[in-house]
């Protein structure tokens, strides 16, 4: 029988070690992926303060015995946890000089737009009008748009059941939203969050018709995990006014958002949409237009992992266990596999794999094999558990 110290070297020191090379690479800083992991996943700290805390010369000496068994580049010690560990230093160190201001809104912010009716949608309708903002969405139809009313109702009453808003709290914030069918309703909106189907052409086109639509000056934003943005900033005459703002699910709860820059984003359209999120109570963190992000590129990869731990033979029990216990983390892979959806991580996990070339990325065989077989998770009632 595997250990639960095992299971956790095998599965947390490569996510440990993915981390690292993220932070080396220069796409995010060394708070800013704690904080994603923290805030995005309900993580009790994040990867680099976990290496502080076990020590970067004993992670990098279980890697190093790690790679010699496998082989594998994921593996293999990144080179400034070689360079902690032999200077003895810590990221906190390492980072310090990294701080940067308080961001301030570079653009006046007092009208929002939303294009979607889903539940991201609703959402972040719902997160923009809590906070004061005149909000307008965009669906194709009263009954989309009739939804959108139903799920932040819904919302707020929990608020009141729970005494935590009042009737009128709740009247304030129904009057600040409006519904319309017609995009033409967004012309004078000062952000617009689009947060529609996960299809490029679709999108595309949006981002065609939003930049003959609203005003000069005003930001689009995508709520994206997976497309190109830069792609969607060419498909406009203003790509410096595009950016990702990726929400987490559900956008009322979840307090991350990933702020995402292509080469052509506005530092001033950067630093605004960071200030926004600090405004409605939301924790910003930075990174450019790449596959995954940092949550998805950091979590994926270690879900990928427990599979094919399973497949050589450990327990799902005894995976899910071990990681509870000893990382600390609120759930076990399996237990997210099922809630996230097994179609979903495999589609994650085929663009990393596209994007960065790594073997180690291929998506686990019996993860095909589950979304092959319908076994998605908790939304079939069957995935790695069965919830019938």
């Amino acid at each position: 029988m595997t250990s639960s110290e095992e299971i956790f070297s095998t599965l947390v020191l490569p996510y440990l070690n993915h981390a690292v090379r993220m932070y080396e690479a220069d796409y995010a800083s060394a708070a800013d992926i704690d904080a994603a992991m923290r805030f995005g996943c309900g993580y009790p700290q994040g990867p680099l303060a976990t290496i502080d805390e076990i020590g970067a010369a004993k992670v990098r000496n279980e890697l190093d015995e790690r790679f010699k068994q496998t082989t594998d580049h994921l593996h293999q010690p990144a080179d400034l946890l070689e360079q902690l560990a032999a200077e003895g230093r810590t990221f906190a160190e390492a980072s310090a000089a990294g701080e940067v201001a308080t961001p301030e809104l570079k653009h006046d912010i007092a009208k929002v737009g939303v294009v979607g009716t889903g539940t991201m949608a609703s959402g972040i309708a719902l997160v923009f009008a809590q906070s004061g903002y005149e909000v307008t969405y965009v669906g194709r139809s009263q009954e989309k748009l009739d939804g959108v009313v139903g799920y932040v109702t819904k919302n707020l009453d929990r608020a009141v059941s729970k005494g935590k808003l009042d009737e009128a709290g709740k009247e304030a914030v129904l009057g600040r939203l409006t519904g319309a069918t017609e995009r033409e309703a967004l012309a004078d909106v000062d952000i617009v969050v689009e947060a529609i189907a996960e299809d490029l052409a679709i999108k595309t086109e949006l981002y065609k018709d939003l930049d003959r639509i609203c005003k000069q000056g005003a930001i689009l934003a995508t709520t994206t995990s997976s497309l190109p943005i830069t792609r969607l900033g060419e498909a406009t005459s203003r790509p410096e006014s595009v950016i990702g703002m990726h929400f987490f699910n559900p956008a009322p709860v979840m307090k991350l958002v990933e702020v995402v820059t292509t080469p052509a984003t506005g530092a001033d359209v950067d630093e605004t949409v960071k200030a926004l999120c600090a405004k409605v109570g939301k924790v910003a963190v930075s990174c450019g237009d790449r596959a995954g992000f940092i949550v998805n590129c950091l979590l994926f990869p270690y879900l990928n992992d427990a599979v094919k731990l399973h497949e050589s033979g450990v327990a799902i029990a005894d995976i899910d266990a071990a990681i509870k216990e000893q990382a600390g983390f609120p759930m076990g892979p399996f237990e997210l596999l099922d809630v996230v959806g097994n179609d979903v991580s495999l589609a994650i996990q085929k663009e990393l794999y596209a994007e960065f070339k790594e073997p180690g990325f291929a998506p686990a065989e019996l993860l095909e094999q589950k979304v092959a077989a319908g076994e998605l998770g908790r939304k079939t009632k069957k995935g790695f558990h069965d919830y019938a």
